[in-house]
This record gives C-alpha cells, sequence and structure tokens, in this order.
C-alpha cells in the first residue's frame, strides 16, 4: 500500500508544516484550504520555512548552496494549493488539519468518505478528540487513522499514529511509513484520551496550575523545580502558556465532559479565569508570565 499523492486540508499553523514534511518526504501534496487569503498565507509560510532550511543547511555543511536550492525547489515544486475539495479526490492519503470541533471535522469526513476513491486512507491532526468517532463519520473506519504532529511540525521529530478499533493493519502500516517518510519518528498508539503525550502532559500541566492555586509554590519555583530537578527544557506553568491557556482549557472541558469521573480531567478554576480575561499566553503576550514574541519575560 503505497501513498504517493497526500491531500492537506487546512494551511494554517499545523497544515502547512504538515503539508511541508510531507513534500520533503517524496509525496506529491496538494492543499486545500476554504479561502484565498488562508491559503496564500499558508503556502508563504512554506516558502519561507523551506528556503530557511536550506540556508541552515548550508551553513552546517550539510549541502553546497546549489545543492540546497535545488533540494528547496524540487520540495516546493511537489506542493500546490487549491480552493476546491475535488482536487482531494485522488490522493492516497487525506490529513485533516483543521480547527479543533468534533462536528466540523465529522462533517467533513462524511463528505471526504462520500468523493474520495476507494483507496483512500484519512487521518485526523486531532490532539484530543476520539479519532473513531470521526472514522465512523467517514463511513470507511477500516481505512482511517490519527495522525498527530506536533507543533513546529517542521522540527518536532514525533507523530503519534493512532489505531481505532476498526483500523485495518494494512492501512495502520501505510500511515506509520508515512510518517517515517516525512522524518519522523512514528509511535503507535490505541485510540485513547490524548494518546501518549497529551494525555501525560495535559494533567501534569494541570497539577501544577492546581499547585499555584492552593498557594504550595510560586509559579517561578515550580517551573524552576521542573526543569532543575527532572531536565525538562521548561516548566510546566511556562508550557501552558507556550501552548495556549485556551488550547489546554478547552482539552480538559472536552475531557471532563465525556469523563467526568477521572480526577485527573479535573478543570483549575484559575485556568478559567486566565482564559476569561483573555490572557491566553503567549499568543497574547500574557499568561502566567508576559511574553515578547516567543520570549518569556
Amino acid at each position: 500500500m503505497s501513498i504517493q499523492k497526500v491531500g492537506v486540508v487546512g494551511c494554517g499553523l499545523m497544515g502547512h508544516g504538515i503539508a511541508q514534511v510531507a513534500a520533503q518526504g517524496g509525496c506529491e501534496v496538494v492543499v486545500v484550504e476554504t479561502e484565498r487569503g488562508f491559503l496564500d498565507k499558508g503556502m508563504a509560510r512554506i516558502t519561507k520555512s523551506v528556503n530557511k532550511l536550506a540556508e541552515k543547511m548550508v551553513e552546517k555543511g550539510k549541502a553546497t548552496e546549489e545543492q540546497a536550492q535545488a533540494g528547496a525547489a524540487a520540495t516546493l515544486g511537489r506542493i500546490s494549493g487549491s480552493l476546491e475539495r475535488g482536487e482531494l479526490n485522488d490522493c492516497d492519503l487525506v490529513v485533516e488539519a483543521i480547527i479543533e470541533d468534533l462536528e466540523v471535522k465529522k462533517t467533513l469526513f462524511a463528505e471526504l468518505g462520500a468523493a474520495c476513491k476507494p483507496e483512500t486512507i484519512f487521518a485526523s491532526n486531532t490532539s484530543s478528540f476520539p479519532v473513531g468517532e470521526m472514522a465512523e463519520a467517514s463511513g470507511r473506519p477500516e481505512r482511517f487513522v490519527g495522525l498527530h504532529f506536533f507543533n513546529p511540525v517542521q522540527l518536532m521529530r514525533l507523530v503519534e499514529v493512532v489505531r481505532t478499533e476498526r483500523t485495518d493493519e494494512e492501512v495502520f502500516a501505510a500511515a506509520k511509513a508515512f510518517g517515517e517518510a516525512c522524518g519522523k519518528t512514528a509511535v503507535s498508539c490505541k485510540d485513547t484520551p490524548g494518546f501518549v503525550v497529551n494525555r501525560l502532559l495535559i494533567p501534569y500541566m494541570t497539577q501544577a496550575l492546581q499547585m499555584l492555586e492552593r498557594g504550595d509554590a510560586s509559579k517561578e519555583d515550580i517551573d524552576a523545580a521542573m526543569q532543575l530537578g527532572c531536565g525538562h527544557p521548561m516548566g510546566p506553568l511556562t508550557l501552558t502558556d507556550y501552548v495556549g491557556l485556551d488550547t489546554t482549557l478547552l482539552i480538559l472541558q472536552g475531557w471532563k465532559e465525556r469523563y467526568p469521573d477521572e480526577s485527573a480531567f479535573d478543570v483549575p478554576e484559575l485556568l478559567v479565569q486566565k482564559v476569561a480575561a483573555g490572557k491566553l499566553g503567549r499568543k497574547t503576550g500574557e499568561g502566567f508570565y508576559t511574553w515578547e514574541g516567543d520570549k518569556r519575560c
């Protein structure tokens, strides 16, 4: 089962990165957006990222300038953008990277299931929703997987490949091989809340928030303790700011609604208050800390 042509729905923060790594892996890629402005912005991001990668290869002595430019041109030449969803119909794999709204995703996959060739494999980049529900909506659950890439896709080396109870083994193997062709380490996991990373990460961040609420330690000391005591690159409160307080809250609320008896999914009131105040972290310049771009003040 060979994946040669890949469709990516959504050319935003995650979609443009998925399109880039798929093209770098040798696939023909078509990216579909709903509006010209979104598509143009995403394609410009891809071009900038590919060219920056070429420059770094030259700087590190991994390629001559001629080789790097040729590689960048080849990658960009494999990517096209479109506003027509019909461009996805003959893809071997279609990866969804749109808004984290389950009903919107299910509607999309129902439409794709009715339009794409029977052999097409569907994948969602969701970080929190049950893959099985989208698989059922597609009408071809045996040809459905989760492909959870991490931000920034071009740099993060992991992809979680998620199987449901109905995923065909050959489909799963093809999806995992695609993730590896994109230059990622592909880990396998079942369709459980948060898969591997977020199932461990979100409760960890939540515990740090609850410690801060109780006054057990200051945010600075909590972060320093995990950085220096556990070797983490950043502490949990800095990480929550970096991920986005609204994103963290949305994931927790969704899990709590589905699993009300799971204490690990309790929503800290402090998180609710910060989001209500519009203090969403790095993206707004203030969360638990103040930020200037990607730098914590």
